[in-house]
């Protein structure tokens, strides 16, 4: 009896089913699955076979965190100044600085209502940031579009503002004709041209030799001022 147990047993342990757990698509799902504390994640907003990497902003009780972050610069040591197909699915580092990709940001804004909240440092100690409570973005086939709405002032000023409805736009996609991209050294949702230029080139602080090229938010240090820090985060809007 106790050899035929023996035999049994590896079958009943081969054959137990495996976890039935969605896979997380979005940092709250990564906080509701357990894991809290603010970090690098996997996420899978393109399926099973598609997993991505994504720093979690968790926050604090007070700002409800849960935040996907989408873009962060903080260093200047990755260029952003590329393609459209490496805008279309991300660059970069998770845990430094990176772009998650149009196509992740596609398929997560459209699972339902998104907020936005874009944070900014500068050199001298500053922080603000600009707060919009609806964010999505068009399938590539409308060039990922922006829409946004709802603009709450945390002391930036809204800079975003004459991008809503714009295309995305990098130096060898242009349709608009405008030579944004080429001209200020970045990838965004330019509107003849920009009010902010957040993935242009690093510029560590005020630069008055460079007009607009830098990673800059007009409505708060002006065109020719590059900032120490900035992300542009999202999550799920939550029930008020």
């Amino acid at each position: 009896m106790l050899l035929l147990l023996f035999l049994v047993l590896p079958l009943v342990v081969e054959s137990a089913p495996a976890s039935t757990d969605p896979l997380p698509l979005d940092c709250e799902d990564v906080y509701n699955s357990g894991s809290v504390s603010t970090g690098v994640y996997t996420i899978y907003p393109g399926g099973s076979s598609k997993p991505v990497q994504v720093y979690c902003d968790m926050g604090c009780d007070e700002d409800k965190g849960r935040w996907t972050v989408f873009q962060r610069r903080m260093d200047g040591s990755v260029n952003f100044y590329r393609p459209w197909d490496e805008y279309k699915n991300g660059f970069g580092n998770a845990s430094g600085e990176y772009w998650l990709g149009l196509q992740n940001i596609f398929l997560i804004t459209n699972r339902g209502k998104y907020e936005l909240r874009i944070y900014m440092e500068d050199f001298e100690r500053g922080s603000v940031y600009a707060h919009y409570t609806s964010f999505y973005i068009d399938s590539e086939t409308y060039r990922y579009k922006l829409h946004i709405s709802g603009f709450i002032n945390g002391g930036a000023g809204n800079s975003l503002a004459i991008h809503n409805g714009q295309k995305f736009s990098t130096f060898d996609k242009d349709d608009a004709g405008t030579n944004c991209a080429k001209t200020y050294l970045g990838g965004f949702w330019y509107a003849n041209c920009h009010h902010t230029n957040p993935n242009g080139i690093y510029l560590w602080g005020l630069d008055k030799t460079y007009y607009g090229i830098g990673n800059c938010w007009y409505h708060w240090k002006g065109h020719e001022y590059g900032l120490k820090f900035i992300s542009m985060k999202i999550r799920p809007v939550f029930n008020k």
